[in-house]
């Protein structure tokens, strides 16, 4: 059954969830569309990263560590900000939380509406890269296209230096990138994790051409915007709250101010998942 939730009010937050920093992302597009809806974030960064876990354990601990934080938030709506946690939980999410679950998936539909070669790639982590719900998402959405997808893992870690204030690896963003460029008619990119558009500046730095690079941001600001009814007036959202399961050091706290954040909090959560 799921956890019973007061009734929501046009004040209280919409919780933003993913492993590390990159449902930041998200916030920036939720910033950007909807200016007066209050947010919350859940970092879990204990267990980062998620492509190294078990799927029935991470079930278990997405579900556990999302209601711990809607417990400590009060939030009226969740964003599962990562793909890989939103193949895998989406539906006991939806079974356990009494407030509307908005998920996440790759802008494989509009790259393919946006491609004039028609050859796209997909650069996502490995988790998501090969998951059967990645393959129909091609196949209803990119069919007769040519889908070039690679695993870039490294950009995830790359990512959260960014977001800390530490420099990159310019090596290991080349290599991640290269698969890309063996197919010189690819003209459209689908960052299809929530950090990698965290680096989308640097990525457009690093590309040998002019690509266009389409990630999910927008698409979930407006799935947003239709499940909150009222929304709030414009406010200034200046440090909102958010929580981490894991130790946060002074890059993690700078990187949460710059996108409307106080200091990240302690998320307890229950023994069998601590």
């Amino acid at each position: 059954m799921p956890t019973p939730a007061s009734e929501p009010s046009n004040t209280d937050p919409v919780l933003i969830f993913d492993s590390g920093v990159g449902g930041l992302s998200v916030v920036r597009a939720l910033r950007a569309q909807l200016p007066g809806v209050p947010l919350a974030y859940v970092c879990d960064n204990a267990a980062l990263p998620y492509g190294t876990k078990p799927d029935d354990w991470l079930v278990a601990r997405i579900v556990a560590v999302c209601a711990a934080a809607l417990a400590a938030s009060g939030a009226r709506a969740l964003v599962v900000a990562c793909n890989t946690a939103s193949t895998l939980a989406l539906e006991a999410l939806r079974e356990r939380l009494a407030i509307p679950v908005v998920g996440t998936v790759p802008a494989i539909k509009p790259a393919a509406a946006l491609s004039h070669s028609g050859v796209i790639g997909l650069l996502a982590t490995s988790a998501t890269v090969c998951r059967p719900y990645t393959d129909r998402l091609i196949a209803d959405f990119a069919a007769g296209r040519t889908v070039v997808r690679v695993a870039a893992d490294a950009l995830v870690a790359q990512a959260e230096r960014r977001v800390a204030g530490e420099p990159l690896d310019r090596d290991a963003l080349d290599r991640a990138l290269a698969p890309l460029w063996a197919e010189e008619r690819l003209d459209t990119v689908v960052l299809g994790c929530t950090h990698f558009p965290l680096l989308s500046e640097v990525l457009a730095e690093r590309a040998p051409r002019p690509v266009q690079w389409v990630d999910s941001g927008a698409a979930i600001a407006r799935r947003v915007a239709q499940v909150l009814d009222p929304l709030p007036p414009v406010g200034t959202n200046a440090g909102d709250p958010a929580w981490a399961t894991g130790p946060v050091s002074p890059g993690l706290t700078r990187g949460f101010a710059g996108f409307g954040f106080g200091t990240p909090r302690s998320l307890v959560l229950p023994a069998s998942h601590d």
